[in-house]
């Protein structure tokens, strides 16, 4: 249905939101005055304004500011959740790997699509936050934080230094260029920096060879007040060739070097807490929004993280297959014998991956069950055959049932959103990073 827009007077007294959500809709679907909405066909409304909310205003609350023009439109039941308690407890649980060491909670990438405004009070207990660029560190400092922000992949251009200045920012450097453009800079505030070495990722770094010279050259500036020294490991996630080489390259590199060190990712820090309380700092990632750093060895559950991201729909349709009909684009699923299939209101659009094969994990009211044929755009098909005890729930699932896709199912079961990273080729990181847009995020 098209958007239909319901002028709103300034003087209108405030309704409560319920309400005024279901005014809205009942004007969107034609309905008269006298007929009324029932209570259950309202779940997943949401009314957005027009002029956009700010990032971590999660709902509409029925309060039009004088003038705006709100947009009713359809909604569709899918949602995706953060859970603070989690974000916490993951935070909790770094620290204790973390001994001694002090913890940037990074949250690049809009806290790794979980949005940082909507994370944010769950990891203010850290020592600080490490993220990728200069936006991003404007809204943390926006929403209250005057503790260290570190900029983990540095300035990219030397007008960035003033804002660095300006927002108390300290800032990676892995490259000539980046000390050039301090000794360049012209600023009363000196900076702290991290200079990171490279120890077999290749990508960003000082090649060990070389790291004293840019060490030497950095405390020579009048512009730097402190210089640290970080590396990031390449093979943390995995048992062989693991990190000792790396790390011993690190520690011969910066032997007798002053300053703050800071080597562990999130691997690292669970599988080597050993190395990290070594160490000054630590800059756990994805542990903290519930994903395991090393799925193809270990879960989530087995680190003690709990997801911090739920996505969830419902079916909108359900359709009975006879032995040899087939569902979905490119009929890449038949069935074998009779099946009961629910059509399920998300799709690629809404950021699950369209290479998910038949036999991907999903949650049914609770319960297990599987995808069926292609994911489109809008909609992907799911198995609703009864499935024989102790798993009935899926007897009973039909039109409107609840349909986990990664996360934490309302009855409490959990999906872990690796294990569907795992079908789809690709990792839990991917899949919350691309959450869509357009699907409704609430904070619980």
């Amino acid at each position: 249905m098209r958007p239909c827009r319901l002028p709103v007077s300034a003087s209108e007294p405030q309704p409560a939101r319920r309400t005024h959500k279901r005014r809205l809709l009942e004007y969107a679907l034609g309905l008269p005055p006298t007929c009324r909405l029932h209570a259950s066909s309202m779940l997943f409304f949401d009314v957005k304004m027009q002029n956009r909310l700010p990032d971590g205003a999660q709902h509409y609350t029925g309060h039009p500011s004088p003038g705006a023009q709100p947009v009713c439109t359809m909604p569709r039941p899918i949602q995706a959740t953060i859970h603070t308690a989690a974000l916490a407890h993951n935070l909790h649980r770094c620290r204790r790997a973390a001994g001694d060491a002090k913890v940037w909670a990074v949250v690049k990438a809009n806290a790794y699509g979980h949005g940082i405004e909507r994370v944010y009070n769950s990891l203010r207990a850290a020592d600080g936050f490490a993220l990728l660029d200069l936006d991003e560190a404007q809204r943390v400092r926006t929403l209250g934080w005057r503790g260290p922000i570190l900029l983990l992949e540095g300035v990219f251009e030397p007008r960035d230094l003033e804002l660095c200045s300006r927002l108390h920012l300290w800032h990676t450097v892995h490259s000539d260029a980046q000390i050039d453009m301090l000794a360049a800079h012209k600023t009363l505030q000196p900076h702290q920096v991290f200079l990171k070495i490279s120890t077999g990722m290749n990508r960003l770094g000082f090649a060990p060879a070389r790291a004293r010279a840019a060490f030497t050259r950095l405390q020579a500036l009048p512009q730097v007040e402190s210089v640290g020294l970080m590396t990031h490991f390449a093979t943390a996630d995995v048992a062989e060739p693991g990190l000792a080489g790396a790390w011993q390259t690190f520690t011969h590199t910066t032997a007798d070097l002053p300053g703050p060190s800071s080597v562990c990712n999130s691997a690292a820090l669970l599988r080597h807490p050993h190395i990290a309380s070594q160490t000054d700092w630590v800059r756990p990632g994805i542990a903290l929004y519930g994903s395991s750093p090393d799925a193809s060895e270990h879960t989530a559950a087995h680190w003690d993280l709990r997801p911090a991201m739920s996505l969830r729909s419902q079916t909108i349709a359900v359709r009975d297959l006879q032995a040899g009909e087939s569902v979905g684009y490119g009929a890449l699923f038949t069935a074998p014998h009779p099946m009961r299939v629910g059509i399920v209101a998300c799709g690629y659009a809404d950021g699950y991956p369209r290479t998910c094969p038949t036999g991907t994990p999903v949650l049914v009211n609770g319960q297990r069950s599987r995808t069926l044929g292609r994911i489109s755009m809008d909609m992907l098909c799911i198995d609703l055959t009864p499935a024989p005890p102790p798993q009935p729930a899926t007897a009973h699932a039909g039109l409107g049932s609840e349909v986990t896709l990664w996360g934490s199912a309302s009855t409490g079961q959990v999906l872990p959103i690796d294990e569907v990273a795992a079908s789809a080729g690709t990792l839990g990181y991917e899949l919350m990073c691309a959450l869509a847009q357009r699907v409704p995020v609430v904070v619980e």
